[in-house]
């Protein structure tokens, strides 16, 4: 496993025949610290609180549940209540995405990848847009594949990512999968992929909740960083791709 950027070249030589880039969104293109999710989060139990007449605290409890029964509080809500999606789906993403800064090393990192690049979140593609405009790497992808688009089954759930694979056409033993939650990586390790796992600024391990905490020493994780910029240069220099400044688009 290659832990972080700057180092072990010669294991990042290994994404030479990489030519799909697969990135989550929220706390992978962007740093955990910007904290969108604390804004989701509040907006969530507004909407389960408002739905189901509970306090917060207890709208909270019950998001939680079903967040880890579920894969999302969405997909809980539509099995357990039967909600329709798409209030729910606007409703939690109408946030403050200003707090998200320009990226221009992730941006000219991504711009020199070669072959494909693709966002693949839990999120929705309005939410995928405004984030990737505010880091100024909207033109870099080819596609956006969303939770809407996944018949709002969530990751971990191995259908959406075989459904990836197939609308795109990429041979998964060619692709690269960026991550910052290690049992969303556990498919695409078994599909073939090489696997990133973005982890907080300075941490080597996972901890969004202890429920979730496990070490990064899985077999599914090949590969972990703090900074996803530096990590795609670093590699970009170790298959030969050149300097991002000089970006090269295959």
């Amino acid at each position: 496993m290659q832990s972080d950027h700057g180092s072990g070249t010669n294991l990042l030589e290994s994404f030479r025949d990489i030519d799909s880039w697969i990135f989550d969104l929220d706390n992978t293109l962007y740093p955990r610290h910007i904290d969108l999710f604390a804004q989701m989060e509040v907006k969530m139990n507004e909407f389960v609180s408002n739905l189901l007449g509970l306090t917060l605290d207890d709208a909270s409890h019950l998001r939680h549940s079903y967040y880890k029964q579920y894969g999302t509080t969405l997909r809980g809500l539509m099995i357990e209540h039967d909600i329709a999606p798409d209030d729910f789906l606007e409703y939690v993403h109408d946030i403050d995405h200003s707090v998200v800064e320009p990226d221009p090393l992730l941006g000219q990192a991504l711009c020199s990848l070669p072959g494909k690049r693709y966002i693949y979140t839990n999120g929705t593609k309005d939410h995928a847009r405004k984030v990737s405009e505010r880091l100024g790497i909207t033109d870099y992808f080819d596609d956006v594949f969303d939770i809407v688009w996944a018949g709002l089954e969530p990751k971990p759930n191995r259908t959406p990512y075989e459904r990836l694979l197939e609308q795109t056409g990429i041979n998964p033993s060619r692709s690269a999968m960026f991550e910052d939650l290690a049992r969303n990586l556990q498919v695409p390790d078994a599909l073939g992929m090489t696997c990133v796992l973005i982890v907080p600024d300075q941490m080597r391990d996972v901890f969004h909740g202890r429920w979730e905490a496990e070490s990064t020493q899985v077999p599914y994780v090949h590969h972990v960083t703090d900074n996803l910029g530096r990590f795609l240069s670093d590699v970009l220099e170790a298959i030969g791709r050149g300097a991002p400044n000089t970006p090269v688009r295959a």
